[in-house]
């Protein structure tokens, strides 16, 4: 079973604070990008895997999704998702993504946000959403990106002349991170570029974009913060064809 971190009081009462938390999908500066590998969503049956507070669930339907089913571990992050959610389109299930399973072709997007990283067996998670997709079927998603997540440290490095460099280390080295972030012992699983990109592949996916997520100018101008986010790459973002 996955951990459930996100139901931690500690985490939770951390999170909510977030920005992509209090302002939703425009608190999230890669969501511009992810939503250009969407496709037309109009009457498409839509999954969201790891759904959290449903933000995308309900922005799907808003722009014209047929349906809408949203999975997360999380009680309280489905508690709050139900209860700013007054859409019957919208279903809203608890679902442990290690155990996920999907009815035949019963889907045309398959969308994920930050969540695949916290699954072990990404093999078996991608080959139940493949068979759940209807031919030519769209699976887009967002994880941290492996340079990102693969350092025993996550955290910037200051030299003797004050230069911050993010550290890259054991990035061959694949399998369980545990890092501290909101709260102790948050377990992700690194996987190499290489990996994530061949399990697609062998799963029978096609895969459309790839990219290592930056901020553009326009992003830059407005939150000047967001420029150490060009140092190093946080999101790596997918969109694939069945």
């Amino acid at each position: 079973m996955s951990q459930n971190v996100y139901d931690d009081p500690v985490f939770f009462e951390g999170y909510s604070q977030l920005a992509r938390s209090l302002k939703g999908l425009a608190g999230a500066p890669e969501w511009p990008a992810l939503r250009a590998l969407l496709p037309d969503v109009k009457d498409l049956r839509v999954v969201d895997l790891g759904c959290g507070f449903g933000w995308f669930c309900r922005w799907a339907r808003e722009n014209g999704a047929a349906h809408v089913l949203g999975l997360d571990l999380s009680a309280k992050m489905l508690a709050r998702a139900k209860a700013e959610t007054s859409d019957g389109a919208i279903t809203y299930q608890r679902t442990d993504l290690e155990q996920l399973a999907l009815e035949e072709g019963s889907f045309d997007l398959a969308f994920s946000s930050l969540a695949l990283h916290y699954v072990e067996d990404l093999g078996r998670l991608l080959a139940t959403v493949h068979r759940g997709l209807a031919p030519g079927g769209w699976f887009v998603f967002s994880i941290e990106h492996p340079i990102f997540m693969a350092s025993r440290r996550p955290e910037w490095m200051t030299d003797p002349e004050g230069r911050r460099t993010w550290p890259v280390d054991s990035y061959q080295l694949e399998g369980k991170r545990t890092t501290h972030w909101l709260a102790d012992g948050v377990v992700k699983h690194h996987r190499t570029l290489g990996t994530t990109l061949n399990a697609l592949l062998r799963q029978g996916f096609t895969p459309r974009h790839v990219e290592e997520w930056g901020p553009t100018d326009a992003q830059l101008a407005a939150h000047p913060e967001l420029v150490e986010e060009r140092d190093r790459p946080m999101f790596l973002l997918i969109s694939a064809q069945r």
